[in-house]
């Protein structure tokens, strides 16, 4: 593969030519289109995709006249085929809804170079093939993964590393960092899907660890309990084999030889 066929979508025309601009000066970019409105991208979307050419990321503006990217970003995860999603665009409420898309990136303008060159890197590491996605560029762990949450009016971003455990609080889950806690507007069973290939294990109906973050397993009054820090989770009965199985493998990978 020579490289990502990307879409460019925004409604104002100087923001629209520096993103290609910036796209186009990346090596891991094969081909920039542009499309100045959601109604465009969708057609341009749909030729490429009957043409054999499908495009393989979006880079795309929220706030724009007539079909909005949210809007938009929410058609897109219904393709048989989505392409990846990257946010563009100059407000932070939208970052929720970015996050519950599974968009792969959400920036800020004015887009800074390195930031760009940070989203290209998460998109080549999700498409199979991609240039850049097994090299030193390589595969974007997803421990790497930032989470918006909202801190009296402020988007700030939770680094997924960071989070310690996650506590079930109805439609809302609660994230555990090692210097507070966090309410997010997204259910336990959707973070539980999203973090499995980044250490996260569910544990019981309400919670969910980061198993590296596992100071101590222990049965107490014939129930197993983890410890993670000074706070203690109960462990249910159907997950406790796999979680003792998952740490006996983990304490075996680090011994020495």
């Amino acid at each position: 593969m020579t490289g990502l066929r990307v879409l460019a979508v925004d409604d104002e025309q100087p923001a629209l030519e520096d993103l290609a601009y910036l796209l186009r000066a990346d090596p891991r970019i094969g081909e920039v289109t542009t499309a100045r409105d959601g109604a465009s991208a969708l057609k341009l979307l749909d030729r490429a995709m009957a043409e054999g050419r499908p495009v393989e990321a979006v880079f795309l503006d929220i706030r724009m006249r007539g079909l909005d990217g949210v809007v938009l970003g929410r058609l897109l995860a219904q393709f048989a085929r989505p392409p990846r999603v990257v946010f563009v665009t100059a407000y932070e409420e939208h970052a929720v809804d970015a996050f519950e898309i599974k968009a792969e990136d959400y920036l800020l303008k004015p887009v800074r170079p390195e930031r760009l060159a940070e989203a290209v890197r998460r998109v080549c590491a999700s498409v199979p093939g991609a240039s850049g996605a097994a090299d030193g560029a390589g595969r974007a762990a997803p421990e790497g993964e930032t989470i918006p949450v909202e801190l009296a009016g402020v988007t700030r971003f939770v680094a997924s590393s960071d989070v310690r455990y996650v506590e079930a609080q109805g439609d809302y889950a609660r994230l555990h960092t090692a210097t507070g806690s966090h309410l997010v507007r997204i259910p336990l069973a959707a973070l539980e899907e999203r973090w499995a290939g980044a250490g996260f294990l569910r544990v019981h109906r309400s919670h969910l660890v980061a198993v590296k973050h596992i100071d101590e397993l222990h049965i107490d009054s014939g129930r197993c309990v983890v410890r993670i820090g000074d706070t203690e989770i109960p462990v249910s009965r159907r997950h406790t084999r796999e979680l003792r199985d998952l740490l006996v493998r983990r304490a075996r990978k680090g011994r020495p030889e």
